[in-house]
């Protein structure tokens, strides 16, 4: 599972930008089922950033995002990405050395048309 968020960070605030994504990715790659995290900044716009963790699956992404300091300082930190796009993204293809693996959705087909209280779990999963 990917963690994908793009941040917007005007030249004056990068210092502080900085301080608190190095804090928030090492609250969230010091738990059990973060396997990295990285911080990049665009090559060709200063202001912008993205900020990527990768989990084990999306249950531990979202057991990662449940402790106390973690709320208290990565969230906040998330909460200021750009949203004019999705920020949790999951893996379907890993593919090392020339070789691909398939990996099934964790997310069921219907999961678009389904309203809460409906679902019972992914039956047939989308890809």
């Amino acid at each position: 599972m990917l963690l994908v968020c793009r941040f917007a960070v005007p030249e004056a605030e990068v210092e502080d930008f900085l301080a608190r994504a190095k804090h928030a990715l090492e609250l969230l790659t010091a738990g059990p089922h973060c396997r990295r995290g990285r911080l990049s900044r665009a090559t060709d716009e200063a202001d912008r950033w993205v900020l990527i963790a990768e989990f084990d699956s999306v249950p531990a992404y979202r057991r990662a995002l449940s402790p106390f300091e973690v709320r208290e300082h990565v969230i906040p930190l998330l909460s200021q990405a750009l949203a004019d796009e999705p920020a949790a993204y999951e893996e379907l293809w890993d593919v090392t050395g020339g070789v691909a693996e398939r990996r099934d959705s964790l997310v069921a087909k219907d999961a678009g048309t389904v309203r809460l209280g409906e679902a019972g779990g992914p039956a047939t999963p989308r890809h």
